[in-house]
């Protein structure tokens, strides 16, 4: 059924024929086939005319603008698979909360995705309390998860510690999902009864590899 499902582009039919847990699945199966190198062969231009009328991606992932992370590849999806919201540090605002309303309620997407990553530069950023045009404001979004981050004595606080930097980047994106269900009465009833799924990941920029939280 999953293999079946990721060698095709997504109808409204098949849309709507799979469950939050399904698509999960099907992201797992998409990043086990791109760490082993085994990626989808796809005909891209099948797939734009195919979607040139519409489109039914499954899920929506807001993830880091990091080049490092290009959403499609590392989940080895297709054209019309997956709605992609990236901004550095991976939060959300009243735009991006709007846009995955979109994605949930009008276009059918079943699972959100807020995925962040190792050696995140906005997580470092943050850490170190950068200070630099709009970016200052941007890394404000970051710092309750960089507070909430507890450390030993005499563990460092800043970018210089990486293992700290990338507990940051895991309480981001907890915090992240946190504020998806208080600040959008949408998503968070559509979760609620079961249409969708809120789920948080962290890519390592190492492996490829895409760890569910």
């Amino acid at each position: 059924m999953i293999e079946t499902l990721a060698n095709y582009t997504q109808t409204k039919e098949s849309q709507s024929s799979l469950q939050p847990a399904t698509v999960k699945d099907l992201l797992v199966e998409g990043n086990k086939r791109f760490t082993s190198k085994n990626p989808i062969s796809r005909n891209y231009d099948a797939q734009i005319e195919q979607t040139s009328t519409g489109q039914f991606p499954f899920a929506a992932v807001v993830s880091c603008i990091d080049s490092r992370i290009p959403t499609e590849i590392i989940f080895d999806q297709g054209i019309g698979d997956i709605f992609n919201a990236r901004i550095a540090g991976n939060f959300v605002n009243t735009d991006i909360l709007g846009s995955l309303e979109f994605a949930c309620k009008l276009a059918g997407s079943k699972l959100i995705v807020v995925m962040g990553h190792t050696s995140c530069g906005a997580v470092k950023g943050a850490c170190d309390n950068a200070k630099l045009g709009n970016l200052t404001a941007m890394l404000d979004k970051i710092m309750p998860a960089v507070n909430n981050t507890t450390t030993a004595e005499n563990e460092a606080r800043d970018s210089s510690n990486l293992d700290f930097v990338n507990r940051v980047a895991e309480e981001n994106v907890n915090l992240t999902i946190a504020k998806i269900k208080s600040d959008s009465e949408v998503l968070n009833t559509m979760y609620t009864d079961g249409d969708i799924d809120i789920l948080g990941a962290i890519y390592d920029v190492k492996t490829g590899n895409v760890r569910f939280l």
